[in-house]
């Protein structure tokens, strides 16, 4: 069974004149590193509500299909029960963080779990010391940048050791810098931890070499959903206005002069590599 699964799924919210998910049908699989990007308003921060539970049990509207998470039916579970399994980071960090330390702020999940203290303290040290902030542990949140605010966000998520980890625009407010490091962590964490990563993101020349999937959303629907390589050679991906990878462009370019590499490159090396192959 996939960890995640999508069944036919649409959602309006109260007061909206349509939906802002609509027939969505989608599987993934536990372990897999999933990048999900389109047009602004097109239905990404829906998705990742409803993978959560905030959708339907938080924001009110119109839900139709069935979503179900770790084997567990979303319409039916509560929220609480669903954290278990989800972890979910927000655009803004500051919206999540609200303790007097970053400490208390990664504990704060847990001891609501009703954990042993001796497992809420092994379980922050831990989070801390993946994230790479043991050295921030005493600070206020408020007093940190952006991105190490992201960080203990991202903390205090996988100090309850869930299954799922989503994302929602995390480098969004980040200067190119700070995301990059936002960036290569979850990587990190993907690989020590093999967790499943659902981020939804517009810095694919950043994501597209690690992700495993990428899922481009138009108008609510899925247009397209394949590996990095399948899906961002297509024309209509740039079309409808998404950020395509300057390799992946300059390979589309060379197709035009009938220049055909073996593989589609994402990263400057491979796109070398695959030149002197066929020169």
């Amino acid at each position: 069974m996939p960890i995640i699964e999508f069944k036919h799924v649409t959602f309006k919210y109260q007061g909206s004149d349509k939906p802002a998910i609509i027939d969505i049908n989608l599987s993934i699989e536990a372990g897999e590193y999933v990048v999900i990007t389109g047009p602004s308003g097109c239905g990404k921060t829906t998705l990742c509500r409803c993978i959560n539970g905030l959708i339907p049990h938080f924001y009110a509207g119109e839900l139709s299909g069935e979503i179900f998470v770790d084997g567990m039916r979303v319409r039916e579970t509560p929220t609480s029960k669903l954290a278990k399994s989800v972890g979910m980071v927000f655009q803004d960090p500051e919206s999540q963080l609200f303790l007097l330390t970053v400490e208390r702020e990664v504990a704060f999940g847990l001891e609501n779990l009703g954990l042993p203290r001796e497992e809420i303290v092994s379980r922050v040290n831990e989070a801390l010391e993946l994230v790479g902030i043991s050295h921030l542990r005493d600070r206020s949140p408020h007093e940190l940048s952006g991105g190490e605010q992201q960080k203990v966000a991202i903390a205090a998520c996988i100090a309850m050791k869930p299954k799922v980890l989503v994302l929602d625009e995390p480098t969004a407010n980040l200067d190119p810098e700070s995301a990059i490091k936002v960036l290569n962590l979850l990587s990190r964490l993907r690989e020590s931890l093999n967790m499943t990563i659902v981020l939804v993101e517009h810095r694919l020349e950043a994501v597209a070499p690690v992700a495993d999937r990428i899922i481009i959303m138009c108008e609510g629907r899925v247009l397209l959903d394949g590996s990095p390589r399948d899906v961002l050679v297509k024309p209509m991906v740039e079309a409808i206005g998404v950020g395509v990878p300057k390799i992946v462009r300059l390979h589309n370019e060379l197709l035009k002069s009938n220049l055909r590499l073996k593989r589609v490159p994402l990263t400057p090396d491979e796109f070398r590599t695959a030149l002197l192959e066929v020169i």
